[in-house]
């Protein structure tokens, strides 16, 4: 997917931080202060030189009314999950690829390097491919999030499988998170949103 052609907004302009009012300007200091920070972190941009918000950072400012709700279903996720931080990723990584959201893969690849997922299998979970570099129970959960993304089902034998790794409480995790990142690969995609260069 080549999506530059109309910055690092695509299709939505990028909103300037200093014309930002009321619950904008509000949703911006929180968006800078947790996610933006969480972002550098990680090893990837969540916003231009000028403070502009990127990724899927910016659509969140044009929705004040949904996007605290969203950003509750995040910060639940991070703190009550029961995946581990690899297993995390690498969900993240098949429905990102399911979804070819070059934003989204950017990103999360940087997240999954910091987190300790070999380089030889992140290249393989961008380009929906299975890795031996994965442990087995690494490379069920990337197999149940890409079914679940790519056929909206999942078949028997890889869901008793997934259960045996994670446990019942493990799969509903691991269905949220695959759910998470659907509607951010939503977000980026229908924007044609763009990794930076």
């Amino acid at each position: 997917m080549q999506h530059v052609k109309n910055g690092l907004g695509g299709r939505l302009p990028l909103l300037d931080p200093m014309q930002l009012k009321g619950e904008q300007a509000d949703l911006y200091d929180t968006l800078k202060s947790k996610l933006v920070a969480w972002a550098e972190e990680s090893g990837f941009k969540g916003q231009t030189p000028a403070g502009e918000l990127i990724g899927p950072f910016n659509p969140y400012l044009y929705s004040t009314g949904i996007t605290p709700g969203f950003l509750t279903w995040m910060a639940a996720d991070k703190t009550g999950t029961t995946l581990d931080k690899r297993v995390h990723e690498i969900v993240i990584l098949s429905v990102g690829a399911v979804w070819d959201s070059p934003y989204e893969l950017y990103a999360h690849s940087a997240v999954a390097r910091k987190v300790g997922v070999p380089e030889t299998a992140i290249q393989a979970l961008v380009r929906g491919e299975p890795s031996e570099a994965l442990t087995p129970a690494e490379q069920t959960a990337r197999r149940f999030a890409t079914q679940l993304a790519s056929e909206r089902r999942v078949d028997d034998d890889t869901y008793k499988e997934a259960e045996r790794f994670f446990g019942k409480r493990g799969l509903v995790d691991m269905v949220y998170l695959v759910g998470l990142y659907l509607l951010t690969c939503a977000l980026l995609n229908a924007f044609e949103i763009p990794a930076p260069e």
